[in-house]
């Protein structure tokens, strides 16, 4: 039996961006309940066929969520405990599974134990929490210490993984969310820097657990298989798609997105069977609709998103279409708050969400499509095919992102006769030859999702 992550659409929020939350915190006042705002957003959620949701991280912090004060409480911009507990409860209800922002590399400034560190310097009990602390010189903060940083950002200071006293801590905190709020997997940020044997441990706890708890890794660059392995992660975050998603409609050039698929997912694939975590943007990144050049090609786009091998997920707010990006290195661009009816009345491209409705119904009906292998029929410059097949299913999908209509011959491998029924659009079955060829019409910037029948 497989994974429940196989057959989920995500929907991504940054709660602290959606809900409005002041850019910093302070640290005394109440908890402000602006999580609840979710709540709104469900009917609509749910209505694109998402059954996972994926919260950014919601725990204490000093300003983006990513530095943490506190991982055992609710960031009180946000609300507290029992609102977190009370939304996954109603997920729950609705079928749709939740995951949480793990962020384990690192900690704020305002962590506690950091604090106790900055209070009392070498005789504070947690000097060997944090990696490469050492009194021997000044930090670019001016501590009387320097420390380890996450990427050169002395706010970001890095945990030592390594003392069994912060793993302990980390995997206590993990034990109540899962206890506490019972999500159902975690994302971790950074992961390809976090220490292999941590993730090892972590693992093996969480499915102590519950078995079927999921890890997904945030990877950018390197061998996903490094991560992603029995003992590990389930999965990790696939960069290389989200960089050929956007910039083989750009470049009117789909070699290079087939060149990722087929590396991946292919009969020699790298990838293969791995739930890959893909998307057209995320928090980190330039809203893929400010990526591209053409706004049309956000259909087709979204068309790979959902046919392709892996989990598809859809940042908050691009499903109209909605434009975003890093000024100044500031990420709040992407990360904008957001009301529900006033942006659906004033989205850039309103019919997009409906065509992702349709395109994850499909999903959800096909076997193939969800766990299905990937077969390479064509490329040219601005139309792919390819097969997925699983038992029992063959889908055909055909992408068209040039301005003008296509007809496409293709040859199915093992087909002789039948027809092909379309599954996104009703029309007429086209007929296959007894040789396995047919002749397919697509219309400009759009696809065909056809079984083989």
């Amino acid at each position: 039996m497989s994974h429940w992550s196989f057959d989920s659409v995500f929907y991504h929020i940054h709660p602290l961006g959606l809900c409005g939350a002041p850019v910093a915190n302070d640290f005394h006042s109440p908890a402000e309940p602006r999580l609840g705002k979710i709540f709104e957003w469900l009917n609509h959620i749910q209505g694109l066929g998402v059954n996972a949701l994926y919260l950014g991280p919601l725990f204490e912090s000093s300003r983006h969520g990513y530095d943490t004060a506190d991982y055992f409480w609710v960031d009180r911009r946000l609300g507290d405990n029992a609102l977190l507990k009370e939304l996954v409860r109603v997920c729950h209800e609705r079928g749709m599974r939740v995951i949480l922002d793990g962020v384990f590399n690192h900690v704020g400034r305002d962590f506690w134990a950091f604090r106790d560190v900055l209070e009392k310097g070498q005789s504070s009990a947690y000097c060997n929490w944090f990696a490469g602390l050492s009194f021997n010189g000044r930090s670019p903060r001016n501590d009387p210490f320097t420390y380890e940083g996450w990427s050169g950002h002395y706010d970001l200071v890095k945990l030592n993984l390594h003392n069994p006293e912060v793993v302990a801590h980390l995997l206590l905190a993990v034990e109540m969310w899962i206890k506490e709020f019972g999500i159902d997997g975690l994302r971790l940020d950074a992961a390809d820097v976090v220490e292999h044997g941590f993730l090892r441990q972590l693992a093996a706890f969480t499915k102590s657990l519950r078995s079927d708890f999921w890890l997904m890794g945030e990877v950018v660059h390197g061998d996903y298989n490094q991560w992603a392995n029995p003992g590990m992660l389930d999965a990790v975050t696939n960069y290389e798609c989200y960089k050929g998603l956007y910039s083989s409609h750009v470049d009117r050039n789909y070699f290079e997105i087939a060149y990722a698929l087929q590396r991946e997912f292919g009969e020699q694939g790298v990838y293969r069977g791995l739930p890959l975590y893909n998307f057209a943007d995320n928090h980190d990144v330039t809203r893929v609709a400010s990526n591209l050049t053409h706004p049309a090609h956000l259909y087709p786009l979204y068309g790979l998103l959902f046919t392709m091998p892996g989990v598809p997920s859809i940042y908050y707010g691009s499903e109209w279409g909605l434009e975003g990006k890093r000024q100044g290195g500031d990420d709040r661009p992407l990360r904008p708050a957001l009301d529900l009816n006033p942006a659906r009345e004033n989205a850039p491209h309103p019919e997009l969400a409906e065509v992702i409705a349709r395109l994850a119904q499909v999903r959800h009906g096909s076997n193939a499509l969800r766990h299905g292998d990937y077969h390479q029929l064509l490329v040219q410059s601005e139309q792919l095919a390819f097969l997925r097949r699983s038992a029992g299913e063959r889908v055909v999908v055909l992408v068209n992102a040039a301005d003008e209509a296509a007809a496409v011959e293709l040859n199915l491998p093992e087909v002789h006769g039948g027809q092909l029924v379309d599954l996104l659009d009703a029309g007429d079955a086209i007929s296959i030859s007894a040789e396995g060829k047919v002749k397919v019409d697509v219309w400009p910037h759009w696809l065909r999702i056809m079984a083989v029948c």
